[in-house]
């Protein structure tokens, strides 16, 4: 079995606990305003690897990644359900801690036969980090092409089937910074007693040179960066809507 990859990186420091092994994967359903990486938009290109080519470069540095492990990223891992799998029951079969990075839009709960798949590949993996770009769903699809319902499904799903969770949010000035919007996603999370890591992260504009090589309009060009204070504060806001969330249900 093969899978489609963008590229991969030997020492991720931020992409699960640890120093890790990260592959990016090709192919991604949503189109982020902001998205930094939309060379990895399309399915089926990219370099082809097989699961011992990905296991054989990572004990390559093993030595490094005793704290560490794989983490799946993309792009949208998902898409490529099958060859993740693959990929993680190689890995847990070494000892080897598994993530996946996802925005989690491929979930769909009437799919029985996605959820046969995704309920074989979370026996396989160790963390999950969501990104959840929006609690809102109309900006939601304004800022990504969809709305979030499936997202916020399958942080549901992650509950019940007891996967730990980070959940991610990225802090764009005048898109995700509102501070009703940043209450209500802590108190949606607030609801999910596998969350184990809040990481709140500023815009920024490194990417914006790849969509002129690609020749693709960016969207957010008046957009300034996002600094460190203003993602310090909407986490501050998140983590209040997370402890009312939590109050409520202890009443």
């Amino acid at each position: 079995m093969t899978g489609y990859i963008h590229s991969q990186e030997s020492f991720g420091t931020v992409d699960g606990p640890g120093i890790r092994y990260v592959i990016f994967m090709q192919g991604c359903p949503l189109r982020c305003l902001y998205c930094h990486n939309p060379d990895t938009w399309q399915t089926r290109i990219g370099s082809e690897v097989t699961v011992e080519d990905i296991i054989r470069d990572y004990k390559k540095n093993k030595m490094f990644y005793s704290k560490g492990g794989i983490t799946v990223s993309g792009g949208e891992p998902l898409l490529q359900i099958d060859f993740l799998t693959e990929l993680f029951r190689t890995a847990s079969d070494e000892g080897i801690h598994t993530c996946i990075d996802t925005s989690g839009a491929t979930y769909n709960e009437l799919d029985n036969e996605y959820l046969q798949k995704l309920d074989v590949l979370m026996k396989y993996t160790n963390l999950v980090m969501l990104d959840i770009k929006h609690i809102n769903p109309a900006k939601h699809k304004e800022l990504t092409g969809k709305d979030n319902n499936n997202i916020l499904s399958f942080a549901k799903y992650l509950e019940r089937k007891k996967i730990p969770l980070w959940v991610r949010h990225v802090v764009i000035p005048g898109y995700t910074d509102d501070r009703q919007d940043l209450f209500d996603l802590g108190k949606f999370i607030g609801t999910l007693h596998n969350l184990k890591a809040l990481d709140v992260i500023p815009y920024h504009t490194l990417g914006i040179h790849k969509y002129t090589e690609l020749g693709i309009p960016y969207r957010l060009n008046e957009v300034n960066s996002a600094t460190k204070e203003q993602a310090q504060n909407a986490k501050q806001i998140i983590l209040d809507g997370i402890r009312s969330s939590r109050q409520i249900n202890v009443d």
